[in-house]
């Protein structure tokens, strides 16, 4: 079967692969009928997120049919139509009884303190061959796997696999109330639904930082009210909107590969840190060449690590909330902690329980009340998926999420 393969940094290629087969019996096989780029898979390539596996298969949005299963496997039938959460989960042990299954004590193969498992990652996270392939192979599939309803296309379904729920979580650690103001930093994605997820939980107002003028477009056709840190001080501007108080709520959606000011009166202030940034860079991701260059075809990392939690923490009002759910390697180690203490911020983090979330979202999309297709913008066959990594990682213009689907020709669908 085709599938996406990690070889080295900066190295992705389209390889023939043998098909999956059953191991256990609680496996599943799927055959993959929708898959997807994200931005976590960048930091793969980019090398900002370490321990990657030469062999190992990319991907870990999947909507498929299942077409076998093992022998525990009690409650699906082949021709199911089932999403993947991204993240895999044993669903017995504790955590996962408490809806904790990012953390699940039985999922990773690598032992309990570990950390997640998921799809396409790391070798501490398992690892496991991903989903950009034409079949895959689904650990757990009897609590996994969740059944779709023929209301819910492949098109909304594949952005419940992982970046609805990744931007809901996001916004539920937050804990936004009815009223609060939030502000969102990164408008890719992921950054995207957590916007979506603050309306729903009924901020009275949502910010939205971000320099990429399309991301910066679709928070405001959103309702969010956007900020150009290449315009202006994202931090003052911060306080300016909100009376010199700052922002009850904060969402980094963004993570290691942040990018500094390159114009516009924040640039001074970046500027006067790239020596820490460039040594942030070397410490997080040793084996990234941070003076790669994007524009020559290169895999670049990000600038600055740390940059948009420098941010967040100083444009956060007193006693307010930082929700982190941008990738940070175990390698990253700077954190403003003195001015997050000295306002007595409350920081809620972590990888996405996506199991917990994707039957709720799955009611809420099929009841019509959100329409997630609003972030989908490029939809191209497997076969072209290096190509569409290349324009994902270059943040061209209308390439904000895509999706890979070996049945269907290519076509943009906005």
């Amino acid at each position: 079967m085709k599938a996406v393969v990690w070889h080295d940094i900066g190295d992705i290629r389209l390889d023939n692969v043998p098909e999956p087969k059953l191991k256990d019996p609680t496996d599943a096989i799927v055959r993959l009928t929708a898959s997807a780029i994200c931005g976590t898979d960048l930091h793969f390539v980019r090398g900002t997120m370490p321990g990657m596996k030469a062999g190992t298969i990319l991907g870990h949005e999947g909507v498929g049919v299942v077409e076998e299963v093992g022998k525990n496997v009690r409650n699906l039938s082949p021709g199911d139509r089932v999403v993947i959460p991204s993240t895999i989960a044993c669903g017995h042990c504790s955590y996962c009884r408490s809806g904790y299954q990012a953390q699940c004590d039985e999922a990773n193969p690598n032992g309990r303190e570990a950390g997640t498992a998921f799809y396409g990652g790391p070798a501490n996270t398992g690892p496991f061959d991903g989903l950009q392939a034409e079949y895959a192979r689904v650990p757990y599939a009897n609590t996994g796997l969740v059944k779709l309803g023929e209301a819910v296309t492949d098109d909304e379904a594949i952005l419940i696999s992982d970046i609805f729920p990744t931007g809901y979580f996001g916004a539920e650690m937050a804990e936004i109330e009815p009223g609060d103001t939030v502000c969102v930093f990164g408008c890719g994605p992921v950054g995207m639904f957590a916007i979506l997820s603050a309306q729903l939980m009924d901020a009275g107002r949502v910010l939205a930082v971000d320099c990429v003028p399309d991301r910066l477009a679709k928070a405001r056709d959103r309702g969010a009210e956007v900020i150009n840190f290449n315009e202006e001080d994202p931090v003052q501007a911060i306080k300016e909107l909100t009376g010199g108080i700052g922002v009850d709520r904060a969402i980094d959606a963004v993570g290691v590969d942040a990018e500094p000011p390159t114009a516009g009166p924040a640039k001074a202030a970046a500027d006067k840190l790239a020596q820490e940034f460039r040594l942030e860079v070397r410490k997080a991701a040793p084996n990234a060449n941070p003076d790669a260059d994007r524009s020559k075809g290169e895999w670049e990392p990000g600038q600055a690590p740390s940059q948009v939690l420098r941010w967040a923490v100083e444009g956060l009002a007193k006693a307010g909330t930082l929700s982190i759910i941008g990738v940070y390697p175990p390698t990253a180690m700077v954190f403003p902690i003195g001015q997050a203490m000295n306002k007595n911020l409350t920081m809620n983090m972590g990888n996405c329980h996506h199991r917990h979330y994707i039957p709720r979202l799955v009611e809420i999309v099929q009841a019509g009340r959100v329409r997630p297709t609003d972030v989908l913008t490029v939809e191209e066959e497997l076969t072209d998926a290096i190509s569409a990594y290349k324009q994902f990682d270059e943040r061209k213009a209308g390439w904000m999420k895509v999706e890979l689907d070996p049945a269907k020709s290519s076509r943009r669908v906005s």
